[in-house]
């Protein structure tokens, strides 16, 4: 009884971890140039990225909590195609403008500068970045007001955090 108790203490982590991943983001295959076409035929307003890493509690905190409400679910699959992005993949991976990355770390790095995680970013349809978060998010209120700023445009306008509070008035 023991050895299953044990068991399952070991193993729930692992598969609540992948229930999010089913529930949140999309199966990518890490060509990016692909899935922008798809959100284009998906008529999406963009691409949201969530690179992360294995070992980030950060991200687990948000995984865990954040990026299983149901509000937040329902406001990024209905304007976004969304996926995760492991900082630290080893795999080829294709950038959205069709240029090839011998590895994930590679375009993480250079390409987008993200060397700690969570950072969220927010692609429009030309594949260009129109928003970005770094770090977790505070509440779920905070994540769906940050697609709200890239869906609307105000990334034109202001930076994320004046958005915030202009909302917040």
């Amino acid at each position: 009884m023991k050895f299953i108790r044990l068991l399952l203490m070991t193993l729930l982590p692992a598969i609540s971890s992948q229930a999010w991943s089913a529930e949140l983001f999309d199966l990518g295959f890490g060509n990016f140039e692909e899935e922008l076409v798809l959100a284009r035929d998906d008529d999406k307003q963009g691409v949201f990225v969530f690179f992360e890493m294995d070992d980030c509690p950060f991200c687990q905190r948000m995984q865990e909590t954040i990026l299983l409400e149901p509000e937040v679910i329902a406001y990024f699959r209905e304007h976004f195609n969304n996926y995760t992005f492991d900082i630290l993949g080893g795999s080829p991976v294709v950038d959205f403008d069709g240029t090839e990355y011998d590895t994930g770390k590679e375009m993480a790095e250079k390409k987008y500068r993200v060397r700690a995680t969570p950072v969220m970013i927010i692609f429009d349809l030309e594949g260009k970045p129109v928003a970005r978060f770094t770090g977790p998010t505070r509440s779920k209120e905070e994540l769906i007001m940050f697609g709200e700023y890239a869906v609307s445009g105000s990334y034109k306008e202001m930076p994320f955090t004046r958005y915030k509070r202009a909302q917040s008035k």
